[in-house]
């Protein structure tokens, strides 16, 4: 939470016609290259967000240290806390009226701004006579440095906690909060990185493409840009050079950025994106190949409402409903009649039809007030998702009542699918699917940590389906932090290791069914499933279902539907010959397009 992170833009150009602000600049052609995340093509003027200081004093005030200063301390210390309460009233506000990943990560930073530790840090500097702006400045140095120093996950949070305190102080003293500035035309926005809380609000209808420095594949602005549709490249490196009001032309399918092109050019393949954006938004489905081979689209989300939203559009069910909502904003665990009260709003949004649901996946990014998550060094490799059950076995337990409970008050027959996150052992699956079956649900797990995928043979018959996380799985097997904006090539989904174990998966369920044995449907929920291309490969594997951000089921369905079976299964094939992530998209996008 430093103080020099708080966002702004200089925004001179702001408000002036689109041809008055294009500036090719002295660069002439130049081009830079980064990890494309989300698709498409956009031609437009650059904005850049830059970060600028909020100077505040951190020297202690001689008034407010004085020994008979006391009352007022505790003021400032009040005032602190109502500051930050502010902050994360107004998160989650925007967690509540946001879907999809704009939801969980809005909340997630609503949590981190009521941050129990960084109060109690803070109010020790306030005790010592130090203004509350000061403190706050103090207390978010510590945590940023120690962040930094634990490395992996918790680095990429320095991100949300600088954003979060330049709100703080923001708010402490009286001046607008920061962020994007209001874009009216037609632009790409550029910076170093964004806070979530900033990329959540933007405008799909201004905001042609993002280009940042840092961030991955699967980092928050990833995530959300490809749940709002707007083509993303990240790791830019050299990006600083870009300079504002340059025209660009991004295409977040191969991950360049390249300025000096003929306007006409870029112009004719800005508009031929556009039409292919237009078919996919007519795109109603059903999902299914140019052949007619049909096709299990679904929808992520994580909450009643974002479910009714996805039931409006042509997914054909949930293939991932994060229950995480519906704690993370709790100081305590919700009851087993609140939770079945909100897991049944899902259920209902989808009457009949296939919903999956992933028990608590709480713990390293995604902090669970009540569940007494230990500090650890590295928390992406520790206590998270069904490792809650080492502290507290009855937590999940509970859950289970719930869905349990929602599952009865609706009139289909069908077995509720309920999955784990963080399956490592055919002893925890066997757990699992003894606890849901139980309660009547029908048992799955997660398929995101390589140990269960290389092993996928002892888990396919003691559960009744499987779903491969590929966020995890790809940070998993490429032993990189997929936060990390160094690693982003190497947490790119498209890597052909990562893309062997999938096809491992679904090929193992494949043969089992041949063998005799019953079919154990494999889908993928992570964010590889919301790629058009990539959702071409793995259907050529063999995977039989896809779900992706309501947002992106359209695109991914429009492209499948020019496609055939056999096409997929070249695809496949092409994708794993590659040696690269890189090599693998482009040789899948040339046999696709047939360039």
């Amino acid at each position: 939470m430093s103080d020099s992170n708080s966002e702004a833009s200089s925004g001179s150009q702001q408000g002036q016609a689109p041809g008055d602000r294009w500036d090719y600049g002295d660069l002439g052609e130049r081009e830079w290259n980064g990890t494309g995340v989300v698709g498409g093509i956009a031609y437009a003027p650059v904005v850049r967000v830059r970060r600028e200081s909020i100077e505040v004093e951190t020297d202690p005030d001689p008034a407010l240290a004085a020994e008979d200063a006391e009352e007022r301390r505790e003021a400032e210390k009040t005032r602190l806390a109502a500051a930050a309460g502010a902050v994360a009233d107004r998160l989650m506000a925007r967690a509540q009226s946001s879907t999809g990943s704009s939801s969980e990560v809005l909340a997630a930073n609503a949590q981190l701004a009521r941050d129990r530790g960084w109060l109690k840090e803070a109010g020790k500097h306030v005790a010592k006579g130090v203004r509350a702006e000061g403190a706050a400045k103090l207390v978010t140095e510590k945590f940023v440095a120690m962040f930094a120093k634990l490395g992996g996950r918790q680095a990429e949070r320095i991100t949300d906690l600088e954003d979060i305190n330049a709100r703080v102080l923001a708010e402490l003293l009286g001046i607008p909060e920061p962020g994007v500035p209001e874009i009216s035309t037609h632009s790409v926005l550029a910076a170093a990185d964004l806070a979530p809380a900033d990329t959540a609000g933007l405008d799909a209808g201004s905001v042609r493409a993002i280009v940042t420095e840092f961030g991955g594949p699967t980092s928050h602005t990833s995530i959300i840009a490809r749940q709002l549709g707007i083509p993303c490249v990240v790791a830019v490196a050299g990006l600083g050079e870009l300079r504002e009001g340059a025209a660009v032309l991004v295409d977040g399918s191969t991950g360049t950025i390249r300025v000096g092109v003929d306007p006409a050019e870029a112009e004719s393949r800005a508009r031929a994106d556009a039409e292919l954006r237009a078919r996919a938004a007519e795109w109603t489905g059903p999902a299914e190949l140019a052949d007619g081979t049909p096709v299990d689209l679904l929808a992520n989300v994580q909450d009643g409402e974002s479910a009714r939203r996805a039931a409006q559009g042509p997914a054909q069910g949930i293939g991932l409903f994060r229950t995480e909502l519906a704690f993370l904003d709790r100081p305590e665990e919700p009851s087993v009649d609140e939770q079945a009260e909100m897991y049944a709003e899902v259920l209902e949004a989808f009457p009949g039809k296939k919903v999956v649901i992933r028990t608590l996946d709480a713990g390293s990014d995604k902090p669970v007030s009540f569940a007494g998550l230990p500090e650890e060094d590295n928390p992406a490799l520790g206590v998270r998702g069904l490792r809650l059950d080492l502290l507290d076995r009855g937590l999940l337990d509970r859950q289970l009542d719930g869905l349990a409970e929602a599952a009865k008050r609706l009139p289909t027959g069908s077995p509720v699918q309920v999955m784990a996150p963080m399956v490592a052992t055919v002893s925890e699956a066997e757990d699992f699917a003894a606890r849901c079956r139980d309660r009547g649900l029908s048992p799955g797990i997660m398929i995101e940590i390589p140990a269960a995928a290389v092993a996928i043979d002892k888990f396919l018959p003691i559960v009744d389906f499987v779903s491969i996380g590929t966020n995890d799985l790809t940070q998993y097997t490429m032993a990189a932090d997929r936060m990390s904006p160094h690693l982003a090539t190497l947490t790119d989904p498209w890597q052909p290791a990562v893309l062997a174990l999938v096809a491992h998966v679904a090929r193992a369920a494949e043969a089992r069914a041949a063998g005799g044995g019953s079919r154990v449907p494999v889908g993928v929920c992570g964010e590889a499933a919301a790629d058009p291309y990539l959702a071409i490969v793995l259907k050529g594997f063999g995977v039989t279902s896809l779900s992706a951000a309501a947002a992106a089921v359209p695109f991914v369905g429009a492209k499948l539907a020019e496609v055939t079976e056999e096409t997929c299964a070249a695809a496949a094939e092409a994708a794993l010959a590659a040696n690269s992530a890189r090599e693998a998209k482009a040789a899948v996008i040339a046999l696709v397009e047939g360039e």
